[in-house]
């Protein structure tokens, strides 16, 4: 059977804050992709000083993959 859903083609990362303590209330990064339908979203944001991420760890992953790896990241951290 053939994956039916979209997978990302695209990815950007950012922006990211500034340096502490100026960027205390800055806007977290944040993940965008585009898919493989041509869809443009905002998958999530995340906090730099606990996990980081490149922008083609999401190359070829669906939306539910990419989510998934978000997850992975942060257990890992929680149980550093």
């Amino acid at each position: 059977m053939i994956n039916s859903k979209p997978i990302i083609k695209k990815c950007a990362i950012g922006p990211f804050p500034r340096p502490m303590p100026e960027g205390m209330f800055d806007q977290m990064p944040s993940v965008t992709v585009t898919l493989s339908n041509g869809e443009t979203l905002k998958l999530f944001e995340y906090y730099p000083d606990e996990i980081s991420f490149v922008e083609s760890e999401f190359i070829g992953l669906t939306i539910e993959e990419a989510e998934n790896l978000l997850t992975q990241k942060d257990v890992k951290y929680i149980q550093s």
